[in-house]
C-alpha cells in the first residue's frame, strides 16, 4: 500500500503544478498536502528555507484515533475492518517516515507535530518559519 501510494505522488504533483500555476497572485502562495513531497518540490523551489515538512508523531496519531471519529472510520466496505484500519495506519507511518527522512536528506525542516501543541502555537512556527519570505504586515498574529 505504501509503495503504491509512493507511486502514485509524481503524477498527484502535476496536477497540484497546474492548479498552482493557475493562481495569479503578487504575494508568496502556501501550498499544504501529503502529496507535496520533498524530493518533488525541492527541484522547482530556490532554497529548502521555502519548504517545511510536518509529520504526525504516534503520539498524535493515538490522540486522534481517540477524539476524531473520521479517524478512526474505515470508509469501504471490507471483510476484516479491524486489519484496514491497521494497514492504512501503517501505510500512514511509512509514507510520513518516508517523507522526513526526504526532507532531512534535502535540508528541508521537518517538524514533529506531537498533539501537545496547539493549532496557533505550531501556525507560530511556520509563521516564523516563512517569516523571511513574508513582509511583516502580511503575518496575522492574534
Amino acid at each position: 500500500m505504501a509503495d503504491e501510494t509512493l507511486a502514485g505522488f509524481p503524477t498527484r504533483f502535476e496536477w497540484v503544478l497546474d492548479d498552482l500555476r493557475g493562481l495569479v497572485s503578487g504575494r508568496p502562495i502556501i501550498a499544504e498536502g501529503w502529496g507535496l513531497r520533498p524530493e518533488l518540490v525541492a527541484p522547482i523551489i530556490d532554497s529548502p528555507r521555502r519548504m517545511i515538512v510536518m509529520v504526525p508523531r504516534e503520539e498524535f496519531r493515538e490522540r486522534q484515533l481517540r477524539e476524531l471519529p473520521r479517524a478512526a472510520a474505515v470508509d469501504h466496505t471490507v471483510s476484516d475492518p479491524d486489519r484496514a484500519q491497521r494497514n492504512r495506519l501503517a501505510r500512514d507511518r511509512l509514507v510520513a517516515d518516508e517523507a522526513a527522512r526526504s526532507a532531512r536528506r534535502l535540508g528541508i525542516r521537518v517538524l514533529e507535530v506531537d498533539g501537545l501543541d496547539d493549532a496557533e502555537a505550531v501556525a507560530d512556527i511556520v509563521v516564523d518559519h516563512f517569516g523571511s519570505y513574508l513582509p511583516l504586515s502580511n503575518v496575522y498574529r492574534p
